[in-house]
């Protein structure tokens, strides 16, 4: 086969060259210990952390080893997303040290894939001859989409033909097994990521028919009667899992209607913004309004109604789960590292389908919170759960808390957090701008190279951001000498921001506003320049009054940042500041803390007990305040300096 050229609207990742004095460590600590260790990790080769097992079942499966399969039924799809982040690595800057890795993982890759295409180390060597017969609980599609999503970005980085192959092999393969026809099986992966792999595929070969495939897995979800059912009679009432709630329970997995049906986000969070990122992707191929319209309401639901004020999303820790609308308790918050990601995801998507600033600034708020406060600075200690209240004293004792690490963890069982932290840090650049005919979109301010291509026009456009501490961006052009380049350049205003001042070669500018972008239309010459002016205040912010955790509380926010209080700054019993509601903050950058931070401080007071002698309750004992002051860092950076309280939502008084 040979595969089209690559051509999406957000330009490719080798064209993007990331330059920040914020997010350049980041993707440096991913270059150069991340991928490191999570490959170490790959090969049970880290002292102390549950051992992952994942390269050793493929190599079992090829014939190179021998032994049983272990881990998680998804296992493999750990091996793929490290793939996938080498090959944006890869793509960004060559390194053949790594790519000789990482091509040694593409050969044990394909000596691992069955004849007829099919790959999948669980079925292969634990229950050989069941395949495709448990799609509800055991991921053998959702697999099959990371080794895809893998492989078509390794092929784009590297040329790797090979890895392309084993991927449209196995597409192929899968396109025989399911569909509408005779023998074929009418169904759908329980954990929803095919979807989204196929489409990318589709995008890589031109081939029609992966688009089609992945259409139809998203048709089918839902329909009745149901096919989740269906398996469960044909294969005795047998489950995987400990019980049959994922085969029941239709939400769970958003079988419970069809897409285009569904109302609220329910169920497994992940699995709700991956279907609803592959929803946003078909819809933009297809042009096809009524499915768009679909994504807008899960959206609009999602981000109204069920996210946390850092990007967080999926309240409940059984079954890792959407619950109601306003249900977002901090301390026993879920908001899985992944979820987050895929609403950054589903963000992207919808960003691409129809520029919108409310979609770019949930994808800002996700990534620079969540995501960011997932990793630890090491990069060697990573969160699957992100509260936002921690009380360490209760986690081990009071069981509602069991989910809830008080520490960065060094791998997990099931460890698919931290590769897709990587993946998607290492793919940042993707991010940045997306282009649409003749307006260039900046979604993030982050600082920068983009050789980006517009009509026939190739020009370089750079960026130098100050975030997320100072408001300040310069973009600088540069073009053929003596040409210029025709095009709309609209600059994402944020939520954040309640003005932005525009300087163009020094002469102020007074945009077009257009869906919270300001738009500046224009011949760009080569040595143009754009200066920016956001002001960063620090923010009170309140949740709607149906938020029962956060009544009577503000979370305080500065620029994209959320902050935090920590058990460090302001002692512990957290619970016992206030601040006021007229306290004017102070900000400073403090370069020795928690590798450079900008610290918000504000008089506050401490509720003291002096006045009570034992009682647990008491009707005659006035309260009686302290004065105290308050310390926020950003939340990212929470749990880089030992076990202790931590808190987001603060007393107001």
């Amino acid at each position: 086969m040979t595969p089209k050229t690559m051509k999406t609207t957000t330009g490719a990742l080798r064209d993007i060259r990331i330059q920040d004095s914020f997010w350049s460590d980041y993707i440096r600590l991913i270059r150069d210990v991340v991928i490191p260790y999570q490959w170490e990790a790959l090969n049970d080769r880290i002292p102390g952390v549950e051992p992952s097992h994942a390269i050793k079942n493929l190599r079992i499966a090829a014939g190179e080893d021998e032994g049983s399969f272990y881990g998680m039924v998804f296992q493999d799809s750990d091996v793929a997303k490290w793939l996938e982040a080498v090959a944006y690595l890869l793509e960004s800057e060559p390194n053949a040290e790594l790519q000789q890795v990482a091509d040694a993982v593409v050969d044990l890759i394909a000596k691992a894939q069955r004849e007829d295409g099919y790959l999948n180390t669980y079925y292969q060597l634990k229950e050989p001859g069941n395949e495709w017969t448990n799609l509800c609980e055991c991921h053998e599609l959702y697999t099959a989409g990371h080794l895809i999503e893998g492989a078509v970005a390794y092929w784009h980085a590297t040329g790797n033909t090979k890895i392309l192959d084993v991927a449209c092999k196995f597409a192929d393969y899968i396109g025989t097994i399911f569909g509408p026809g005779p023998g074929q099986i009418p169904g759908y992966d329980g954990h929803q990521e095919i979807e989204l792999a196929l489409v990318r595929l589709y995008r890589a070969t031109g081939e029609e028919r992966y688009l089609q495939l992945s259409r139809y897995f998203l048709d089918e979800r839902g329909s009745e009667p149901s096919f989740y059912d269906r398996e469960y009679e044909a294969r005795g009432h047998t489950h995987h899992w400990e019980s049959d709630f994922m085969i029941k329970k239709k939400s769970y997995s958003q079988a419970h209607a069809p897409i285009r049906e569904q109302q609220t986000a329910e169920g497994h969070a992940v699995r709700l913004v991956y279907m609803c990122a592959a929803m946003a992707d078909i819809a933009l191929e297809s042009g096809d309004a009524g499915l768009l319209a679909a994504c807008r309401t899960l959206w609009n639901n999602i981000v109204t109604k069920q996210m946390y004020v850092t990007g967080a999303i999926g309240a409940m820790a059984q079954e890792e789960s959407f619950t109601l609308d306003y249900d977002l308790p901090s301390d026993t918050a879920y908001a899985e590292t992944c979820a987050s990601i895929g609403l950054i995801f589903f963000a992207h998507r919808m960003l691409r389908a129809e520029p919108d600033s409310r979609y770019a600034d949930v994808m800002e708020r996700a990534l620079y919170n969540t995501v960011l406060g997932s990793m630890s600075r090491d990069g060697r200690h990573f969160f699957y759960v992100n509260p936002l209240e921690v009380w360490p004293k209760a986690c081990g004792v009071n069981h509602v808390y069991d989910h809830v690490k008080t520490v960065r963890q060094g791998w997990f069982g099931c460890a698919c957090c931290p590769p897709n932290v990587a993946r998607l840090l290492a793919s940042l650049g993707q991010y940045i701008y997306t282009i649409d005919d003749s307006t260039v979109y900046t979604h993030l301010y982050i600082g920068g190279e983009a050789d980006l291509l517009v009509g026939d026009n190739r020009f370089t456009l750079k960026q130098h951001a100050e975030l997320p501490w100072q408001g300040n961006v310069r973009f600088g052009f540069s073009t053929e000498a003596g040409t210029g380049v025709m095009f709309t350049l609209a600059l994402r205003v944020p939520s954040w921001c309640n003005s932005m001042e525009v300087l163009i070669n020094d002469v102020p500018c007074v945009p077009v506003m257009h869906n919270g972008y300001a738009l500046i239309r224009r011949t760009w010459m080569d040595g143009d320049r754009i200066d920016l002016s956001m002001p960063m205040e620090v923010m009170r912010v309140k949740g709607h009054p149906l938020l029962r955790e956060t009544s009577g509380k503000v979370a305080i926010q500065r620029g994209p940042l959320v902050y935090c209080l920590e058990e460090p700054d302001n002692g512990e019993h957290l619970h016992r500041l206030y601040v006021g509601s007229d306290q004017a903050a102070e900000t400073a950058f403090e370069p020795h803390l928690l590798g450079g931070v900008q610290v918000i401080r504000m008089e506050a007071s401490r509720l003291s007990d002096r006045n009570w002698n034992g009682e647990l309750y008491a009707s005659n004992v006035d309260s009686v305040f302290e004065p105290a002051t308050a310390t926020f860092v950003p939340y990212y950076a929470w749990a880089n300096r030992g076990e202790g309280e931590m808190a987001v939502w603060v007393r107001e008084k």
